[in-house]
């Protein structure tokens, strides 16, 4: 029973890392702007921080990019607050003279909707992946709102809502806007059960969501691994020379980032998956794994022993 206990409540922590990030006691002196930066003739990105969620950064932790077409922008991912939400919306405006026609989530996580109120009062049409609404219908999403209001304040607050998708997809789609072909590409369940990727064929660019943190530790969760692995083969696949990732800068060395990804989940599967087979206590088995490949990336303190701890519960499912 005590064993039971403590899966479950390090299993709600592990996902309140993503979900709620933690406050910062040091205020920032200057956060960082939403800004866009090219990254195809008619594709653009805003990069946030390689950091855990807080008021100085204003919960600015994520990335979101956009194409530009002659009937509107389509955006990708509604960062993690409504004010980052407007600031990215003026940014839109100054850069491409237009509003936004679309956004599409690539999952339904905190840090890549809480701006999706702004949106929706922006005139814009969200398009997500069905899978996403049992988390949106949930207890824990409310939980997690309630909590961000607290620690997220003055960025999430009363007026912060969750906001439910207006096309829900059950498949691929190509959504065609202004005369731009963009294929929408489930491939979850791997980071989240609802998990797309947007892939601009004419300009070989592919927004990979939480497929792909570059240059930083993942969030791993409650997610799939082996799912999350195959997904990363699949991108691959597409031959893509960006990808923007759903955390850090843009790659133009596709296969050796999300190489770095698809090896840091499968050393977790390695190294837990053995411990869980051959019933080594958890604590037992992190502190002798060799962790120096990754443990000189950001967040790896925050995020290293969370990741390992459930992945070693989802190897004991895998076992039985």
């Amino acid at each position: 029973m005590k064993r039971r206990l403590a899966c479950l409540c390090a299993a709600w922590a592990c996902a309140a890392f993503a979900q709620v990030p933690l406050p910062s006691p040091v205020p920032a002196a200057t956060p960082r702007p939403v800004l866009a930066q090219q990254v195809s003739p008619s594709a653009w990105y805003v990069q946030g921080d390689a950091a855990l969620g807080s008021p100085a950064n204003r919960n600015f932790i994520s990335n979101a990019g956009f194409i530009a077409t002659p009937a509107g922008a389509v955006v990708i991912d509604a960062l993690g607050s409504p004010q980052l939400a407007r600031e990215l919306i003026a940014e839109i405006r100054r850069v491409t003279g237009k509003g936004v026609s679309h956004v599409i989530l690539t999952h339904y996580h905190a840090d890549h909707i809480y701006g999706l109120q702004e949106f929706k009062k922006a005139g814009a049409t969200i398009v997500a992946q069905r899978a996403a609404q049992e988390y949106l219908n949930s207890d824990t999403a409310a939980s997690r709102l309630a909590v961000s209001r607290t620690e997220l304040a003055p960025w999430i607050d009363a007026a912060t809502q969750l906001v439910p998708a207006d096309q829900w997809l059950d498949g691929p789609r190509e959504l065609v806007v202004g005369g731009t072909r963009i294929h929408i590409r489930p491939v979850g369940p791997a980071h989240t059960p609802e998990d797309l990727v947007v892939w601009l064929p004419s300009e070989k660019v592919l927004f990979a969501g939480d497929l792909v943190f570059r240059g930083r530790i993942p969030f791993v969760g409650q997610a799939n691994s082996a799912h999350w692995i195959d997904a990363l083969n699949t991108m691959l696949g597409f031959g893509a020379e960006v990808v923007v990732p759903g955390h850090g800068p843009l790659s133009t060395q596709a296969r050796a980032d999300a190489e770095l990804t698809r090896d840091y989940l499968s050393y977790l599967r390695a190294t837990m998956g053995r411990a869980a087979r051959e019933m080594e206590p958890f604590d037992q088995a992190y502190a002798q794994v060799d962790w120096s490949r990754f443990e000189q990336l950001p967040l790896f303190r925050a995020a290293n022993r969370m990741n390992a701890y459930n992945t070693y519960l989802l190897m004991e499912r895998e076992a039985k």
